[in-house]
């Protein structure tokens, strides 16, 4: 695999950067990749290869048969078994002759066919707006796939449908590590993002009036980005006194597989968010368990109206977004809901909460009145912030460590989103700014002429 030139490059595959995706081939934006035989579904695909996938492919459909899908609002397309179809209001068929096959995808109020290359925001086969989304995963899922293993789907705190694909219906008991990601592998097939894989960005930077995004495996060079890395590969991992010299286990939530891995043990959970009192629910069942925190955890007494509750929070965490102040974790805005594994912990006595311990010993932990408590495990369910460091570069960051944004735009960088980053960090936050990512964009890219790709437009004056 190699880098290359796109309008836009999306970073992150996960529910912010799937919607953004979605969204700019809605706009009309086409793939800048090339058959690469990888197996992912492009725009555009040369030798006489099939153009996007846009039927859902799970039920196995044999070669050369047509697959029927509906994509939102009730719109269907039509692939294989002959050209691409077209769908969405205004959509077209983009079969354009020899070694060349697309379907448009879009439906609703500015919806082109991605096939054709048309659309609003879009310039035509051969000119088009062009994006690629660069994800650092083996496959399809984001962070969900590294959930541990007994995070079932009842218990986790709610996946937002992805834009106009509604998830099936889901056992409740299966791992979420495995439905998630496969309800997003059906949605990259259905709406044929161009997504590469495995690839690590390593850092970004500015030329002139481009983005230089660069991998381990080439650069790619952009008239914006948008950043949708989320949290997962950037763990909260605190430092104590004698950290080092502990005997035992340490791990964080992301290392975390079952509970039975610690069956007798003597653990301590240190932490006061959602993924602490799960886990410490979860193994108290099994293990002796101590839980330590900096403060008072705060538990809401008012029932914990979703709807209410995020909007409170939202307008928390945009006031300090748009000062530039860095954002605090989850629960320091909305505190924690009594949950049922959190009045099952509390049941069971696990919920007593310990004043953070002072030192870390090779047998254990030395507590905030001086005693000594044995502890074979540390568990640090302490968190996760947003995972930025390969935007260092672009120094982004005040003398508070915090981004001042305007929206999803940092604010001295209208070529650059961040998705799934401040208030957008719930799943339907994710949708929403990946739509109003794409739809500021456009406008950015309609008022400095940014658009065409080939060789013809970068020569023109001001590109």
């Amino acid at each position: 695999m190699s880098g290359g030139r796109a309008t836009v490059v999306v970073i992150g595959a996960g529910q912010a950067g799937l919607s953004a995706g979605y969204h700019l081939k809605r706009r009309g934006f086409v793939s800048a990749l090339a058959a690469d035989g990888d197996g992912h579904a492009q725009d555009l695909v040369g030798g006489g290869g099939t153009g996007v996938v846009v039927g859902e492919p799970v039920g196995g459909a044999a070669n050369g048969s047509a697959v029927s899908a509906s994509v939102g609002g009730g719109d269907r397309v039509v692939v294989g078994g002959g050209r691409g179809a077209g769908t969405g209001e205004g959509g077209r068929g983009a079969g354009d002759g020899e070694g060349r096959r697309g379907a448009g995808v879009g439906a609703g109020e500015g919806g082109r066919g991605a096939g054709d290359g048309a659309g609003e925001g879009g310039r035509g086969d051969g000119g088009a707006r062009t994006f690629v989304v660069l994800d650092g995963s083996a496959g399809a899922g984001g962070a969900w796939r590294e959930r541990w293993e007994s995070l079932r789907m009842a218990t986790v705190n709610g996946i937002f449908d992805l834009p106009r694909f509604p998830k099936p219906v889901i056992d409740p008991a299966e791992a979420s590590r495995t439905a998630v990601p496969r309800y997003f592998a059906d949605f990259e097939r259905v709406a044929g993002l161009p997504v590469r894989r495995p690839v690590t960005v390593v850092g970004v930077r500015k030329r002139g009036q481009e983005f230089v995004v660069e991998t381990d495996s080439g650069d790619w060079v952009a008239r914006a980005v948008i950043n949708a890395t989320g949290t997962w590969n950037n763990p909260v991992l605190p430092h104590y006194p004698g950290q080092d010299s502990f005997l035992g286990r340490q791990l964080h939530t992301r290392d975390f597989v079952t509970a039975e891995e610690f069956a007798g043990r003597r653990v301590a959970i240190v932490g006061g968010g959602i993924s602490a009192v799960q886990l410490l629910e979860e193994i108290s069942r099994v293990a002796t368990t101590y839980w330590y925190t900096r403060r008072e955890p705060v538990f809401r007494a008012d029932g914990f109206e979703p709807e209410v509750a995020g909007r409170e929070t939202i307008a928390k965490v945009i006031a300090d977004v748009e000062a530039g102040r860095p954002t605090g974790s989850v629960v320091s805005y909305t505190g924690l809901a009594w949950t049922p594994y959190a009045l099952a912990a509390k049941e069971r006595g696990a919920l007593e909460r310990r004043p953070m311990f002072t030192g870390i010993e090779p047998f254990g932990v030395r507590e905030a009145d001086g005693t000594f408590t044995a502890v074979d495990v540390i568990l640090w369910a302490t968190g996760f912030k947003a995972a930025l460091g390969h935007l260092d570069p672009l120094g982004l960051r005040n003398e508070r460590g915090g981004i001042r944004m305007a929206g999803t735009q940092v604010a001295d960088e209208p070529g650059l989103h961040l998705v799934g980053f401040g208030p957008s960090q719930s799943t339907v936050g994710a949708n929403r700014a990946g739509r109003d990512a794409v739809n500021a964009l456009v406008k950015y890219l309609d008022s400095t002429g940014a658009a065409i790709d080939n060789d013809e437009a970068r020569a023109r004056p001001g590109y």
